[in-house]
């Protein structure tokens, strides 16, 4: 394990779709404040909308409304879903800086999710990105369930290893994330999956990880993954989120309490800690409820230097 933790960490900040998509629906204004204010507090990248459609996921309706309506801050990348060449032309007609393309490694959670087999979804993935490619814009793809499965339990790392390569090749993506959709992810899960991508020739510390905190282990494994010279991680404001198509997945690792122990540990995020606080509390105000950031009640820790 490396005892060298990196110098800066890329923080993108998912609650406004991933987090918003598991909740009661919020108006297009109301999405479009909250995307406004995370633009002023430092983050580089916002996962702003999903361009699915309305009856799959009712709370992502509107998201050219979205997208339109966003105050853009320049250096700041607004991503977008796409499950299908439809949503990727929606998307490339507002503009989205960065697409989104999504596949699960287990058969069972990928037919519930998009309705097609993994192996159909390698040959899509080709296909929308060979498509935002043409419009010049980047495409990552995400491989979820990548650390284990409601529906089919271990996920085994070379299996996730063998997709993400695949992907690389065959379709020439511009980057790759690895979800832990159901929340199953541990530290030991995690170094097994980094162990298998280095097999494949898959340069680490090039790769996102996003992380569920349903078994309270987000921020650790996002720890050893640093140790490992992971570099970029999701995270959703106040800890929002979880997954409509794979049971009992509860919120995102919180953007908060991620930012904080980063930066208390030496790394750089570029993040405004205080201004993500507030950030959390309107996300508290928009779905009315009091969230599970623990940085968003007991603030940040204060450092005292003895004498």
């Amino acid at each position: 394990m490396k005892a060298d933790l990196p110098k800066s960490v890329e923080i993108r900040e998912v609650g406004p779709r991933d987090g918003l998509q598991n909740e009661a629906t919020i108006p297009v204004e109301e999405r479009i404040a909250l995307i406004d204010a995370l633009s002023g507090t430092g983050l580089a990248a916002i996962e702003a909308a999903s361009f699915v459609h309305p009856k799959a996921i009712p709370p992502m309706a509107g998201s050219a409304e979205v997208m339109r309506g966003i105050t853009r801050v320049p250096g700041v990348r607004y991503r977008a879903l796409v499950p299908n060449e439809r949503g990727a032309l929606d998307a490339l007609e507002c503009d989205v800086d960065e697409i989104e393309v999504v596949m699960s490694v287990s058969e069972t959670h990928n037919r519930k999710n998009i309705n097609m087999s993994p192996e159909d979804s390698v040959g899509q993935i080709v296909e929308l990105t060979n498509l935002a490619h043409g419009q010049d814009t980047p495409v990552e793809a995400i491989l979820s369930t990548a650390f284990g499965c409601a529906y089919e339990g271990d996920i085994a790392p070379d299996r996730v290893a063998l997709y993400a390569r695949r992907v690389l090749d065959e379709a020439g993506v511009d980057g790759l994330s690895f979800g832990d959709t159901s929340g199953m992810a541990t530290p030991r899960v995690v170094l097994e999956l980094l162990d298998a991508l280095g097999k494949v020739d898959i340069d680490i510390s090039h790769i996102g990880l996003h992380f569920h905190n349903t078994r309270n282990t987000g921020l650790a494994n996002i720890l050893v993954a640093m140790q490992q010279g992971v570099c970029r991680f999701d995270a959703a404001i106040g800890g929002l989120g979880g997954c409509p198509y794979s049971p009992g997945a509860t919120g995102n690792v919180a953007t908060e309490d991620v930012v904080h122990m980063i930066e208390d540990l030496g790394a750089s995020t570029g993040i405004d800690l205080e201004r993500l606080i507030e950030c959390g509390l309107l996300a508290e105000e928009l779905v009315g409820r009091q969230l599970p950031a623990q940085v968003l009640r007991s603030g940040p820790r204060t450092r005292t230097v003895d004498n």
